[in-house]
């Protein structure tokens, strides 16, 4: 019996790419071949020359159809001659993950987002403010939480699709919460964090709500939305010195990590809300005020992981994770890194 096959790839919006899809038939026994789409109606291609390709890169089955059907993420590239379009990061990220594969570097993602209802944060009274943060982080109860349902369901689909998610939590702000995807490669998580991105986005249109990736969605004094990057080395992972020198490569780098990790960082790292401003570089044991945090029980342990604390919401995680594994290991290796 025909299966369908939902292509799933990554626009060439700015300064914050979308997510597309389309639906093919594909006869029974045949896996998912290379596809084409209109790249003029996609911020990809001149209407003279409008055709791009989509190169499937990781299957899973799809939780909202059932039966035989999948999802399929995609890679763009040019036809002419099927190199990596210029919007697909991933390409790079794969050059950089084949590199320094003897580090088996592993990260873990916090992807944070704001559930939006009728131009407003969900569970936000109309024409005014709710009450201040504070009791809405892992929150219980009517007057506390909003969109459960969606986040539930969200959890059960990523679930049945095979993918590494680790756990929800509600957030900081009314109406935001968070789901997070690893530990994996970061070919793999990266993957996957687009995916579970979709479904979300397609579970959310069954109750008429909007998931957001903004990294600042109310001005003031609310918290933003960002998604947290925990990385590990096969070193990190057996002692704590690489940790520390991890984190220290990390700032000699900042202005580039900082231009990458999501457009309108400088809304949301302000030094406040739990946040390290953006033209500084810090880290520390335990400080979410800090660029990068050092979990205390990564210290006493004396192995483990850190996170980088200032990836936004809407990043992109083939950038992050390419850029954290070249500079963590490219620094280990004794190598210098040109931007």
């Amino acid at each position: 019996m025909p299966y369908r096959a939902e292509y799933i790839w990554i626009d060439g919006s700015t300064p914050t790419p979308k997510l597309r899809s389309k639906t093919k038939i594909i006869p029974d026994g045949q896996e998912p071949p290379l596809w084409g789409f209109d790249g003029s109606s996609t911020n990809q291609a001149p209407g003279s020359d409008s055709d791009c390709v989509l190169k499937p890169v990781f299957v899973c089955p799809d939780p909202i159809r059932g039966n035989n059907d999948v999802l399929v993420m995609n890679e763009v590239l040019i036809p002419a001659d099927m190199s990596p379009h210029p919007s697909n990061t991933r390409a790079a990220c794969a050059e950089v993950a084949e590199k320094y594969a003897a580090h088996e570097s592993w990260f873990g993602i916090e992807q944070e987002y704001t559930l939006f209802k009728d131009g407003r944060p969900h569970g936000w009274p109309i024409g005014g403010y709710p009450a201040p943060q504070g009791g809405y982080y892992c929150g219980v109860g009517a007057d506390e939480i909003w969109g459960r349902e969606i986040v539930e369901r969200h959890t059960e689909a990523c679930m049945a699709a095979g993918l590494e998610i680790s756990g929800t939590n509600a957030e900081v702000m009314i109406g935001q919460w968070e789901f997070q995807v690893g530990p994996l490669g970061p070919l793999e998580v990266s993957d996957q964090l687009w995916v579970a991105r979709w479904l979300l986005y397609r579970i959310a249109e069954d109750f008429d709500i909007s998931a957001h990736l903004t990294p600042k969605p109310v001005s003031g004094d609310w918290n933003g939305a960002g998604a947290h990057t925990n990385f590990s080395t096969k070193e990190m992972r057996e002692s704590y010195e690489p940790i520390v020198a991890g984190a220290e490569a990390l700032g000699k780098r900042h202005d580039a990590h900082i231009t990458n990790y999501g457009p309108g960082i400088e809304t949301r790292l302000t030094g406040l809300h739990e946040t390290a401003p953006w033209t500084e570089y810090s880290y520390g044991v335990s400080d979410r005020g800090a660029s990068v945090r050092i979990p205390w029980q990564v210290k006493q342990e004396g192995k483990g992981y850190l996170e980088d604390r200032r990836p936004n919401a809407n990043m992109d995680p083939y950038i992050v994770t390419r850029l954290i594994t070249e500079t963590v290991c490219a620094d280990a290796d004794g190598e210098p890194i040109v931007d």
